[in-house]
């Protein structure tokens, strides 16, 4: 075979591997020309979020990544938990939290509010600032509650829980009433200074908040 003909005949090998790495380029573009990308949800919170004392693979947002892609969800969920933050911690870092453009946003925060006796109305206006940003960016939310120790009283805790009832409802965002529902003073489920969970309690609160971050997903992600 001539070196001409050699030549030809590596560059028609050639072209066609580029056609068909093209092909395949397109088949994994989207309508809008952009590679597909996973739903970004953003888990902001305290240190029930973050993951405090327990290995990376325990924290509930990796834990709920994996439930959720399980079950076909092709979500990629945002850490953006800070251990020992209160509802004005949250609401100062919300632009840093903000910087990956997260489509959804599961929002745990207040428990150190409560546990530090902060006045319920000083949660409220945080969390209705971190709300209120949220929607102005086009954030599907879903708002998770906490209650107050009982330590500062029965009308402390009504009040505190009742901030975010009424955040729910003004927001309209979909509200699942106390994200530590199922393992709230297990010792089972629990680390030994009784506020955190281990890892099998983080999985009980996958298992009870599953449903209602299927709801606010809805087909979104679904693969």
């Amino acid at each position: 075979m001539g070196w001409l003909a050699l030549v030809l005949r590596r560059w028609r090998r050639v072209r066609v591997q580029v056609a068909y790495g093209a092909v395949a380029l397109v088949v994994n573009l989207g309508a809008g020309g952009a590679m597909a990308e996973s739903l970004r949800v953003l888990a902001l919170g305290d240190s029930l979020t973050a993951g405090y004392g327990l290995p990376a693979d325990a924290a509930f947002p990796v834990q709920l990544e994996k439930a959720l892609r399980a079950q076909g969800y092709d979500v990629s969920i945002i850490n953006a938990g800070v251990s020992g933050d209160t509802s004005a911690g949250g609401r100062a870092r919300l632009d840093w939290a903000l910087a990956d453009k997260p489509q959804v946003a599961i929002v745990e925060l207040g428990a150190n509010d409560g546990l530090r006796g902060i006045d319920p109305k000083v949660t409220e206006q945080n969390l209705d600032a971190i709300l209120t940003r949220l929607k102005a960016d086009g954030v599907t939310i879903l708002l998770t509650g906490m209650l107050a120790p009982p330590n500062y009283g029965a009308d402390y805790a009504e009040s505190f829980r009742q901030v975010y009832v009424r955040l729910a409802q003004r927001h309209r965002v979909a509200f699942y009433p106390f994200f530590l529902d199922g393992i709230a003073r297990d010792p089972k489920l629990n680390q030994g200074d009784g506020l955190h969970p281990t890892r099998e309690g983080v999985a009980v609160i996958v298992q009870r908040i599953l449903p209602s971050v299927k709801q606010v997903l809805g087909n979104g992600g679904k693969g």
